[in-house]
């Protein structure tokens, strides 16, 4: 019983070890992202930064392909590490590279044929810049191909849970994001074409030191001529599934960006384009905690250990709501300050388009972990087949929302009904599929979510009611009440001793009076 312990403890300050690396890395690359992206914005101006986000949105449309085999990928390296297999692991890798590359010539082939008639056919750009929208679309296509060669190097990083080097990697990657910055400031040529061209600079020096770390860190990386039909058959099998659901979450995302461009032009384009930058560097703290958690889930399942893989959901859902509440309902709260604080001229609707993204990301992130444990069980067939059909909705109810006049924000009001549908039938699906106590997921995990949702947001809303001052200073208090009065309520609320003392092991160390509140 003791060895038992022993083995959780050692997992649980894992886990803390790698959320730590992850969550450097992802401060660090938030506070530059959020600089690049007011910079660039005032440099650019919100024609051309919208029409780079769009002619972004139309290479990630491709991107379906990627999320498919990245999961295929990801859950069979973890799953042969976990059975200690280290031929099968990098059998698997060098299948993947070798899918990916193929992939590569694809994406490449459709880029530039179909990508290229859409947009010089389709969008709607401005008058004398669709010479530039050419050029930032081929660097974007090879931006896209550059990452996607570096996913079965990714994927190893993970399963090895070396999250340390994500974080020393970030101080590079910064260094020349800064750089960029500097030169768009000081180029005489077209900015928005000098800003592409420098932007495909990076992942190709990132990739390269992905891979050196790779070839000399892990035996199961080094890559060999190698085709396997059984392995190729596994992996193709898997993401063929995983496809589905990758194409209706692309074109719920992009495809509805695509749709604003043609309705309302790239201006409100622009205004997506920084909502999304405020949610990514949000989402970074759910993403990069799930990330630390993910390589447990599916080792854990793999070595038969069924209560602790319940439980890592149950405490990985609960977590990762709260991490996004604690920051995305303060920022919701002080949304027009902190923007006309951040941005120099703030496009319309960014407002809107933060505050319904934060509310999607929230009813996302709790629900997250249970896709997880599906993966991690490897059956998911007939869940996709689910999944995809009701995440599908959300292209065209979008489409007549916008056809019927209806704001362009309504699109994130559309995701998020078809959002909360998912959660449902994904809730009833994993108990009535593979058994998975949902009774026991919802006393642990949604009453404690409501208890802390109910409890913490009417103080700062109803301040915000009473007193309606329009100013940037009110509008930082009050920011700054709901974040303080959300994280006692979580301490003493939303987490039980078990999750309490998981959450010293992350931070306790860091941070000397939570370590003493602990005791």
């Amino acid at each position: 019983m003791s060895e038992i312990q022993n083995k959780c403890q050692s997992n649980n300050k894992q886990i803390a070890k790698n959320t730590l690396f992850l969550y450097f890395r992802m401060f660090v690359m938030m506070g530059v992202s959020l600089f690049t992206s007011r910079v660039v914005l005032d440099v650019l101006g919100a024609e051309d930064y919208g029409l780079c986000n769009i002619i972004n949105g139309v290479v990630v449309m491709f991107s379906f392909l990627n999320t498919a085999l990245l999961s295929a990928t990801q859950r069979f390296l973890n799953f042969n590490l976990g059975k200690g297999n280290l031929k099968q692991t990098n059998n698997v890798f060098c299948m993947s590279l070798n899918t990916y590359l193929i992939l590569s010539a694809i994406i490449l082939l459709i880029g530039e044929t179909v990508g290229l008639w859409f947009i010089n056919t389709h969008l709607n750009v401005p008058d004398g810049r669709m010479y530039a929208a050419n050029w930032v679309y081929q660097f974007t296509l090879m931006q896209f191909i550059i990452n996607l060669i570096r996913v079965p190097y990714n994927a190893s990083i993970i399963a090895y849970e070396k999250m340390d080097f994500y974080a020393y990697i970030s101080l590079a990657e910064v260094a020349l994001k800064l750089a960029v910055v500097y030169l768009l400031y000081i180029s005489t040529y077209d900015k928005l074409i000098t800003y592409s061209f420098l932007y495909t600079l990076i992942p190709l020096f990132i990739a390269y030191l992905y891979m050196l770390y790779c070839k000399r860190q892990f035996q199961t990386t080094k890559y060999k001529l190698y085709w396997d039909k059984k392995t190729f058959k596994e992996l193709f099998s898997f993401s063929s599934w995983t496809l589905f659901g990758a194409l209706a979450n692309v074109l719920a995302i992009q495809g509805l960006n695509i749709m604003i461009n043609i309705f309302y032009g790239v201006t409100v384009n622009a205004a997506a384009g920084v909502a999304t930058q405020v949610s990514n560097a949000v989402n970074g703290f759910i993403t990069n905690f799930q990330t630390a958690f993910q390589p447990q889930i599916v080792k854990t399942y793999a070595n038969g250990e069924t209560k602790r893989f319940y439980n890592i959901i149950y405490t990985t859902s609960k977590f990762s709501f709260f991490l996004l509440f604690v920051i995305a309902f303060p920022i919701i709260c002080g949304i027009d300050s902190i923007l006309n604080l951040w941005l120099v001229d703030v496009p319309k609707y960014t407002a809107d388009f933060c505050t319904l993204i934060f509310i999607f990301l929230s009813i996302d992130a709790f629900s997250a972990p249970l896709w997880m444990g599906v993966q991690a069980i490897g059956k998911i067939k007939t869940y996709q087949v689910l999944m995809t059909c009701i995440a599908y909705l959300s292209f065209p109810l979008g489409y007549i929302a916008l056809k019927m006049g209806f704001a362009p924000y309504c699109i994130w009001i559309v995701r998020i009904l078809v959002n909360v549908v998912m959660v449902l039938a994904r809730c009833i699906f994993v108990q009535r599929k593979f058994g998975f106590p949902i009774t026991a997921y919802l006393k642990q995990t949604v009453v404690p979510i409501f208890k802390v949702i109910i409890i913490s947001t009417p103080i700062p809303l109803i301040i915000a009611r009473l007193f309606p001052i329009n100013n940037s200073v009110y509008g930082l208090l009050i920011s700054f009440l709901a974040f303080f009065v959300i994280v006692p309520t979580i301490m003493f609320v939303g987490l039980n001793t078990n999750e309490r003392i998981l959450l010293k092991e992350m931070v306790g160390k860091k941070i000397p009076f939570i370590n003493k509140r602990f005791k």
